[in-house]
């Protein structure tokens, strides 16, 4: 399988590249043909969340119109902030109108599963016909057995950084653990670019790295049965250590969304965050004059003693109330 860089990355849009790089995970399999027909004079409300690089958006609304244009349904794609889709699914479950299809984050269709249409003929399809899911997509995507949700992806998350900064701080390459991260980020701060990390309701970037952190401690939030077991002296040690790299952060990252670490990196007021592809898209779309020095590092490696990435996870519900579900099963298939 060829490597993606992030310079591919940044040609193709997140949504081509995630293409290019899964096309070689497996062979095709012997799976049966297997499509929907839509209802007829069937319409459908697609809302989906609003891109960070705009080649994914663009390639999503050029497959709907290659949809619209074979089957004659017509589809209405909406736009939300990330942080607004989780409310508007889940009042759209409660209430049961709205959007046909909701595009959302990790667990939401967990949520309320009742309140979704049963996607296992079509999961299993495109599971038997390209080689199979990911373990973390059977995670997410079924329930006691069943498809609730059809798993679309996961954008790669790293921490983003300044060489040069980082090289003035005294380190020649990013540290692998969290003890030489944490010794990075005390370091510029000394030095005027101190680190921000989100701690405010961003979706993708705090959740990935906070989640990142308590899990390279050894803590968890539940167990294998269930079980809330986030009381633990794991998880303290997770807490402590997060409240010594916290005196490093730039002032107001308790309030940041996702755009926020993306704009205070880009304007130079922080020289160290964690973020997907968008920073360095947006520094070479702009032609920043740094863009060369962003460079991008895994997430370091915790006590725990191996990696522990949470990247950001999303996939399609197909919501009960849904007056043409064939129609927004075939159109799931088609994408």
């Amino acid at each position: 399988m060829r490597k993606i860089t992030r310079r591919d990355a940044f040609k193709l849009g997140a949504g081509a590249a995630a293409l290019a790089a899964s096309s070689g995970l497996a062979k095709p399999g012997q799976a049966q043909s297997l499509s929907f027909t839509p209802e007829k004079g069937a319409k459908l409300r697609v809302l989906r969340w609003k891109r960070f690089v705009q080649g994914d958006e663009d390639l999503w609304m050029a497959n709907t119109r290659k949809f619209t244009e074979q089957t004659g349904v017509e589809v209405v794609t909406e736009h939300e902030s990330w942080e607004d889709v989780r409310p508007k699914a889940a009042v759209a479950a409660n209430i049961g109108s709205g959007p046909d299809i909701i595009v959302g984050w990790y667990d939401d269709p967990h949520q309320y599963p009742d309140k979704l249409v049963d996607l296992t003929d079509l999961a299993e399809y495109l599971g038997d016909k390209y080689g199979g899911w990911y373990p973390v997509a059977r995670e997410y995507g079924t329930r006691q057995g069943r498809w609730i949700s059809l798993p679309l992806g996961a954008a790669g998350n790293c921490i983003v950084y300044r060489k040069s900064w980082m090289n003035e701080a005294g380190f020649d390459s990013f540290p692998k653990d969290t003890d030489g991260l944490l010794r990075l980020c005390q370091e510029l701060k000394k030095n005027g670019h101190p680190p921000g990390f989100a701690l405010g309701n961003a979706v993708g970037d705090g959740n990935v790295w906070t989640h990142w952190l308590l899990w390279s401690f050894g803590g968890k939030m539940v167990d294998s049965s269930n079980q809330v077991v986030i009381n633990s002296p794991e998880t303290i040690n997770a807490l402590e250590y997060a409240r010594e790299l916290y005196d490093t952060f730039i002032p107001g990252t308790v309030s940041w969304l996702d755009a926020h670490n993306n704009k205070a990196f880009l304007s130079g007021q922080i020289g160290l965050t964690a973020n997907g592809i968008s920073v360095y898209y947006a520094a070479k779309t702009q032609g920043s004059a740094f863009v060369d020095d962003i460079h991008h590092a895994n997430m370091p490696v915790g006590p725990v003693g191996k990696p522990t990435e949470l990247n950001l996870f999303t996939q399609a519900m197909l919501f009960s109330h849904s007056k043409h579900p064939n129609a927004a099963k075939e159109f799931l298939r088609f994408m």
